[in-house]
């Protein structure tokens, strides 16, 4: 993907915690998961989470902390270094809160259209290892949202996996479609549709429901992505590298890869072929209204 030169990057969107630790808080709660829990573990799964150190989803599924985002970040060091789209085609870093201002840019108009306000969550970038509102998490953990802190969390060594680990191929489109489908959880959030939980798994249970409906999101978000200002549009091979990523981090595919075997009914995210239609979906139609995954088939 290719940002307009001349677009500016709000650097605000994103706080840059990487080389040290962010502090978060959190008393631990016994008994069920409840919902921080099970979308922590969703999310684990699908993003980075096969391999991780089994402590660390201990500690995600156990921890939780007070509501709310908390303090204002102190002035982001990218401010300094990311102004410009000309900057985001260069540096990944960059690149990447391109595709956050450009997700909420898009969410905020769709937002306002329907009467509704929408409020921006940040990204965090860490390294090594943070404690979040949905507890501590460590760079195995891969990208997630937590409902707790209304915050988006990224080691940004995961993209990277995303063509080693996990054999997606397209660099840029598959990293912006990771970012879409996370923010494409704090819409859900916005709604009320995390409220309700997402217990049930299997292949049509509600994790893998709640799932698709973040990847169709992702895929509105990039049919209207040109119309932010931050990207030029999209070409078909750009689309067909976002496909991939969709494809790449399927649960029979990560299951076949770490476990040798699928096992359907343990998914939490649905198949290869389940992400690539529900983010083609969303992108051919370009309406949050097509992303309705919790009536019918999937």
């Amino acid at each position: 993907m290719t940002f307009n030169p001349n677009a500016k990057v709000d650097a605000s969107q994103v706080e840059d915690a990487r080389g040290r630790r962010v502090p978060g808080g959190g008393a631990a709660m016994g008994g069920g998961a409840g919902i921080v829990g099970v979308i922590v573990l969703v999310l684990y799964v699908v993003l980075g989470g096969q391999g991780a150190n089994p402590d660390d989803l201990n500690n995600l599924l156990n921890q939780q902390v007070g509501q709310g985002q908390g303090a204002a970040p102190a002035r982001s060091p990218l401010a300094d270094t990311c102004k410009t789209g000309a900057d985001a085609n260069a540096r990944q870093d960059c690149a990447i809160l391109g595709y956050v201002n450009s997700v909420q840019a898009y969410w905020t108009g769709e937002f306002t259209q329907g009467g509704q306000a929408y409020t921006p969550s940040r990204t965090v970038f860490f390294s090594g290892s943070a404690s979040t509102g949905c507890g501590a998490a460590s760079t195995e953990v891969g990208p997630f949202y937590c409902p707790n802190d209304k915050l988006v969390w990224i080691d940004l060594g995961f993209l990277d996996e995303l063509h080693t680990k996990f054999g997606a191929q397209g660099g840029p489109a598959a990293q912006a479609y990771v970012i879409a489908h996370e923010y494409g959880h704090h819409v859900q959030d916005l709604l009320g549709v995390l409220d309700g939980g997402t217990g049930q798994q299997g292949s049509t249970g509600q994790s893998v429901r709640t799932e698709l409906e973040a990847d169709c999101y992702a895929g509105v978000w990039a049919k209207h992505a040109a119309d932010t200002g931050f990207l030029l549009p999209l070409t078909k091979a750009q689309i067909a590298d976002a496909l991939d990523a969709a494809q790449a981090v399927g649960d029979d595919r990560i299951q076949k890869e770490f476990q040798g075997r699928v096992n359907p009914e343990s998914g939490t995210h649905g198949s290869s072929a389940q992400r690539q239609k529900w983010f083609n979906k969303g992108y051919k139609s370009g309406a949050p209204g097509s992303c309705d995954t919790f009536s019918g088939g999937i």
